[in-house]
């Protein structure tokens, strides 16, 4: 293949550009704000598995109070109404009135300890709203955090697809003044060899294997007209001379 030495040295500003929208492709994948969001998001995710439980704690609790509260109040009641009993000497059989003060003695008792379920019950339940309302703080504070880092990141990211469509847009100019079959060539050399299918020749090494040219192939580049697309022997890729070469 032939091509004109301008047209090769055009070749090497495309590869500098594609390198660069490599570069830019790297950083927009490398950006610290995508790790930190990822880590902010999982433990955002286990600090609301644990207000869930949390709440649904405190629930449970609240509906096990409200029970128990209506309990003790039923027992109240009863006993209420025994003591009225008592109190207004309708009962007057001896037997009947032992039964009713053993009554109302156990009722006493079953009320004391309900209540005693009760503040306990009151008591988890305090402790699961104190739970709640820390987890829901801590929730808060690291959902901030995933929007900043999220902010920052979409701000990076914007900055760097605004570079790329400008490289983009030079790229295709300066690819529009290179020669459809050697651009093709350098197209299919770039994608095979990690990105990198022209390479200048400075000092009779090849930048793109970093490899210097032995005798038998220094010879051969200098015997080859200026119009020939040279190949690296090494690495394959197109070889452009320029007035750094070596030769």
């Amino acid at each position: 293949m032939n091509a004109a030495p301008a047209d090769q040295i055009r070749l090497l500003d495309v590869q500098a550009l594609d390198v660069r929208l490599s570069q830019l492709a790297h950083r927009r994948k490398s950006l610290p704000e995508h790790a930190e969001i990822e880590s902010l998001t999982s433990d955002l995710a286990q600090l609301r598995d644990l207000l869930v439980a949390a709440q649904t704690e405190e629930s449970d609790t609240t509906r096990e109070q409200t029970k128990a509260e209506q309990d003790v109040d039923q027992v109240r009641q009863r006993a209420t109404r025994d003591q009225q009993r008592l109190d207004s000497g309708a009962v007057t059989s001896p037997k009947d009135l032992e039964s009713l003060q053993r009554e109302i003695a156990s009722l006493a008792k079953r009320q004391g300890d309900l209540e005693d379920v009760v503040l306990e019950v009151m008591e988890r339940r305090e402790s699961a709203q104190e739970r709640v309302t820390e987890l829901s703080d801590r929730v808060a504070a690291v959902q901030s955090k995933v929007d900043d880092a999220t902010a920052r990141r979409d701000a990076a990211t914007r900055e760097l697809d605004d570079e790329v469509q400008t490289v983009t847009k030079e790229r295709g100019l300066v690819a529009g003044s290179v020669p459809a079959d050697l651009l093709k060539l350098y197209d299919k050399l770039r994608e095979q060899q990690g990105g990198i299918g022209a390479a200048r020749l400075y000092q009779r090494r090849c930048e793109g294997c970093r490899l210097e040219l032995n005798i038998t192939e220094v010879n051969d580049v200098k015997a080859a007209s200026p119009d020939t697309v040279l190949r690296c022997e090494n690495c394959r890729r197109i070889l452009v001379r320029t007035a750094e070469s070596g030769l």
